[in-house]
């Protein structure tokens, strides 16, 4: 079957630029490179790295955390995590031996309280989040805490607590990032 030359340019406009974008991103993730378009840190590439003491995690939710994060669009579809969706990149905010507070004002590590980390009871949607429980915590061997200083609405921490280091699946570091 032949295409004719309006079917032609429709091609060449819509799938020429789809296939070099999914040939792109193909290749980033061979590479190791992540892909960052959620408003948790900057817009941005980001490199993998060994380095266990990078500031940035990429991680898949536990149970019930994954669920709501995934039904609520939080997270898109994908194939990294075992619930069908992409995985969460945030920054660790705390490691085993700090000490934690949870409050309405925010997170507080060591005595020093993370901007832009206050819970919000509504997420974009109007659909009611449920922060986790003020209190002060020890960060326990195993775990770590995560949060974005960079947008207030991030789902982090404040709503799911400590994460394990169990579910961490890469560690990132900022390659190239987008500034607006």
């Amino acid at each position: 079957m032949l295409l004719s030359g309006h079917h032609k340019a429709l091609l060449l406009i819509f799938g020429v630029p789809l296939f070099t974008l999914s040939a792109l991103s193909a290749a980033a993730m061979a590479l190791g490179i992540r892909i960052n378009t959620s408003y948790s840190l900057p817009l941005g590439l980001y490199a993998t790295t060994s380095d266990s003491a990078a500031e940035l995690i990429e991680f898949c939710p536990a149970e019930p955390f994954a669920s709501e994060s995934a039904s609520r669009s939080y997270r898109t579809r994908g194939f990294a995590c075992p619930d069908g969706a992409v995985p969460l990149l945030k920054p660790v905010v705390a490691r085993p031996g700090d000490l934690v507070i949870v409050s309405e004002e925010g997170i507080i590590v060591n005595g020093h309280l993370l901007p832009k980390t206050y819970p919000i009871p509504f997420d974009a949607s109007g659909r009611p989040l449920k922060a986790w429980p003020t209190g002060m915590y020890g960060v326990r061997e195993g775990t770590v805490w995560v949060a974005s200083t960079y947008n207030a609405g991030s789902y982090d921490s404040r709503y799911m607590g400590p994460i394990q280091i169990s579910q961490i699946r890469r560690r990132l570091r900022p390659l190239w990032l987008f500034r607006g």
